[in-house]
C-alpha cells in the first residue's frame, strides 16, 4: 500500500479549485470579511491563483508556487497589508465556510484546517484589538 498525499486524498486539482474560487467569492459577499477584502486589490484573480498554487503544493501536490516564487515566506509577504484580528477572523470565516463545502469531513480534513487555523493567527503583523 501506498501513502497518498492529503493533496490526492481531498480531491487534488480539482478540490483545490473550487475551495479558492468559493474562498474568493465568500471573501467578496461576507459583511464579516470586510477588514480582510479590504487590504485586497479590487480584482481578487492572482490572489486565488496564488493561493490554488500555494495550497495545492502544501498539501502534497506539485509546488507550483515554490517553483513560480520560491519559497512561501508567508508571513513576509504578507507584511504589505495590515493584518489584525479583523482581517484573520474574516479570512478564517471564509476558509473554513469555503472548506466545509467543498471537502468531506474527515479528520484528516480537520487536522488542515486546524494548521490553516495557526497559520492565519501567524500572519498578524499589527497588535491584536481586545474586545
Amino acid at each position: 500500500m501506498t501513502d497518498i498525499s492529503p493533496y490526492e486524498a481531498l480531491g487534488g486539482e480539482t478540490m483545490v479549485r473550487q475551495l479558492c474560487a468559493r474562498f474568493y467569492t465568500l471573501m467578496d459577499t461576507l459583511p464579516e470579511a470586510a477588514a480582510c477584502r479590504a487590504v485586497h486589490p479590487p480584482s481578487l484573480t492572482r490572489a486565488e491563483e496564488k493561493l490554488f498554487e500555494y495550497l495545492t503544493g502544501w498539501l502534497g501536490g506539485p509546488p507550483l508556487y515554490t517553483d513560480k516564487y520560491g519559497h512561501p515566506r508567508l508571513r513576509h509577504r504578507h507584511l504589505i497589508a495590515p493584518i489584525g484580528k479583523a482581517e484573520i477572523e474574516g479570512w478564517q470565516l471564509c476558509f473554513h465556510k469555503a472548506w466545509s463545502e467543498t471537502v468531506p469531513d474527515s479528520p484528516l480534513s480537520r487536522s488542515i484546517v486546524d494548521k490553516i487555523d495557526a497559520l492565519g493567527w501567524h500572519m498578524a503583523n499589527r497588535p491584536m484589538e481586545t474586545s
